[in-house]
């Protein structure tokens, strides 16, 4: 029996009827059976709020994909040979799906298996969780059902990005936020998350005279949070924990920072496995900045803060080197120098979304532009243009429409999917990870 997901009388008249199928199935799936129906699984563990049916198509989800061979896995090893000096040569992208998350998956799974390369990351950060309306166990189900359904195998890396501290909440209630963060990494640890990126970078306060001063919460909290994540992580995995120094879109770091980081950082983990990689400013910001007629400004990036930092990374503290956020934006041409300045890992998010928005039915995209004018217009700056901020605030609309993205046609959908696999496949190439499979798994 097969469950035909575009009929939309499904999803408006019976859905509890098309939950109740869905979960008579379950324990019927097998993994001969499991494409033909490992979309409705997931859909019902995305959609149905019937939280047995949930967890129990959650579940099958999970058993299907280790049946597979597929497995969520952590990215450590292989940072810490980049350390070492065992590994070079590629950029790992870490590919933020947020949404049409089953999807997208499914693309670069598809892709993995063409061009050899298991090399790959796939995130969200702890904001996007909300407007996009994607718990962890949510986010890594998708995940884990998009390579059960290309019959991929092998290692997911599956990460938490920008686990990040509000520093007013940190100044007025500190504790408080520390329990927000911990609660989130250990729910996300439970959902396979086992790459977990700790943004404290914004607790940074340049008015301090000394880079030791002005990096002391810094260092502070990512060693609380390091040593918390050794106290609850799955035995036999090493969880691969990303610090920041640079918050995105501020001033651009140098290893003078990085190196005042890191000593206070090491000092207060003692003897346990700390970060493996960190992320610096080099002059982007995340989503690009728009103009008032809804292009893009150009950025001026530093190549020479990752390579520098990089190299100070891996010469001093034999960790895998530095990290890119707010790329996704640039322009095609500047892609292929990530590699060439020892960039370890490259973030790429609303660049992907732009594609989302470019290729939308008409409707669709007018239904979404309308909710966000009449829902958030306190966000609307002064001086802002009307493109400008619905560029800036889209994002948001994700979630209340996270249904009816998932429900567009095959033919709506197509034109995004193919626009989408061709820049996945661009970046794959450009960041030199292709063919790398066998380098990968020498470390899983």
């Amino acid at each position: 029996m097969t469950l035909c997901l575009d009929k939309r009388f499904l999803i408006d008249y019976s859905f509890w009827y098309l939950s109740m199928l869905i979960y008579k199935t379950i324990k019927e799936v097998t993994m001969a059976t499991a494409p033909k129906y490992i979309q409705d699984l997931v859909f019902t563990a995305t959609f149905t709020e019937d939280k047995k049916i949930k967890k129990a198509a959650r579940e099958a989800i999970m058993k299907l994909a280790k049946k597979a061979g597929i497995y969520p896995a952590s990215i450590n090893d292989l940072y810490m040979a980049f350390g070492k000096k065992k590994v070079s040569g590629f950029t790992v992208p870490a590919f933020n799906v947020r949404t049409l998350t089953f999807d997208k998956a499914r693309l670069i799974f598809q892709l993995a298996r063409l061009l050899k390369t298991n090399s790959f990351i796939f995130e969200i950060a702890r904001s996007e969780m909300s407007y996009t309306d994607q718990e962890p166990a949510e986010y890594s189900t998708s995940i884990l059902a998009a390579a059960v359904a290309e019959k991929y195998k092998g290692p997911v890396f599956i990460q938490g990005d920008h686990y990040q501290f509000k520093a007013k909440v940190f100044k007025e209630t500190p504790q408080v936020e520390i329990k927000k963060i911990k609660d989130l990494i250990k729910k996300s640890i439970e959902a396979g998350f086992y790459n977990i990126d700790i943004d404290a970078s914004t607790l940074v306060d340049l008015d301090r005279k000394t880079e030791k001063e002005q990096q002391k919460n810094n260092y502070e909290m990512t060693a609380l949070l390091t040593k918390y994540i050794r106290s609850i992580e799955p035995k036999k995995v090493s969880v691969s924990i990303g610090g920041e120094i640079g918050h995105i879109g501020g001033k651009n770091s140098n290893p003078t920072e990085f190196k005042a980081f890191m000593d206070g950082y090491v000092k207060r983990i003692g003897k346990l496995t700390g970060i493996s990689k960190v992320s610096v400013q080099t002059g982007t910001s995340h989503g690009g900045i728009p103009l008032p007629d809804g292009k893009i400004a150009e950025v001026s990036l530093d190549f020479e803060v990752l390579k520098s930092i990089s190299k100070v990374a891996r010469d001093q503290y034999g960790i895998g080197g530095s990290v890119q956020h707010g790329a996704s934006t640039l322009p095609n041409a500047l892609f292929n120098h990530f590699p060439k300045n020892n960039t370890l890992e490259i973030h790429l998010a609303t660049g992907f979304q732009n594609i989302v928005y470019d290729y939308l039915p008409g409707p669709l995209k007018k239904e979404m532009f309308d909710w966000i004018k009449n829902n958030l217009k306190t966000e609307w700056k002064e001086g802002w243009s009307e493109s400008q901020f619905i560029y800036k605030t889209r994002k948001k609309a994700l979630g209340p429409f996270k249904k009816r993205l998932w429900m567009m046609t095959p033919a709506e959908k197509k034109p995004i999917l193919q626009n989408l696999k061709k820049q996945f496949e661009f970046l794959m190439r450009k960041l030199n990870i292709t063919g790398n499979r066998k380098i990968v798994d020498r470390y899983h």
